[in-house]
């Protein structure tokens, strides 16, 4: 039975990805490197690695590429000045699942990007707790972040599942031993997600599943 659900956030809850291509792009092209959305794609949400490690394969150097790391995060959180956009049917998915099962977020946000996301929206009420960047050493596709995720909720991996987007999110899961269910990222809606444990084009068809396993069993405890 599931008893609680690890969401990624960024592409999942909230519509972002788009807004960090443009931030990544604009830092780029000062040192007049074009980025592709088909790079961003591969590099981002397929491995993981930031955009700008771009220009230091080109040869910038070392201390340019840390001020272009700068104007990107800079950038972006000007473009996250009025928050994000929920993604379609979170609010709806998140309220027809609270009280039923534990739920958090575990994202690879910047906890100071995440308050942006989520300064408007009213969806932080929903979960028990939250994981950004900062709390783990390595981010998606290390499972690092899911294991912390499941040792604090206190429950087995296969109590819970896990709602990604993105390649490196859905390997972060696995390898951490966890179910996950993707629902593409709009940027890369034709990835290959076969490992998954079920793909889904709409959140809504996250409440059916939960329900759906877990019966009229009793709602669990909320987390610490």
């Amino acid at each position: 039975m599931i008893k609680a659900i690890f969401w990624d956030n960024d592409g999942v809850l909230v519509d972002t990805e788009h807004l960090y291509f443009e931030a990544s792009r604009d830092a780029l092209r000062q040192v007049g490197i074009e980025l592709s959305l088909a790079q961003f794609v591969h590099l981002t949400l397929d491995l993981g690695k930031s955009p700008i490690g771009l220009a230091a394969r080109r040869g910038i150097p070392a201390q340019t590429v840390e001020v272009l790391r700068r104007r990107k995060n800079e950038r972006y959180a000007d473009l996250l000045q009025n928050g994000a956009e929920p993604m379609a049917g979170a609010a709806e998915t998140l309220a027809a699942l609270h009280g039923k099962v534990a739920m958090a977020i575990v994202t690879s946000s910047r906890r100071d990007h995440f308050d942006l996301i989520h300064r408007n929206n009213g969806l932080l009420g929903f979960f028990d707790f939250i994981l950004t960047r900062e709390d783990y050493q390595h981010s998606k596709p290390n499972p690092e972040p899911y294991l912390k995720a499941l040792k604090a909720s206190g429950l087995r991996a296969e109590e819970c599942l896990v709602i990604e987007d993105t390649r490196r999110g859905l390997e972060a899961a696995r390898q951490a031993g966890l179910r996950c269910v993707v629902m593409p990222n709009r940027l890369a809606p034709n990835n290959n997600f076969n490992d998954a444990f079920q793909v889904i084009r709409e959140l809504q068809e996250v409440t059916q599943l939960v329900l759906a396993e877990a019966g009229s069993a009793t709602a669990p405890l909320p987390l610490g």
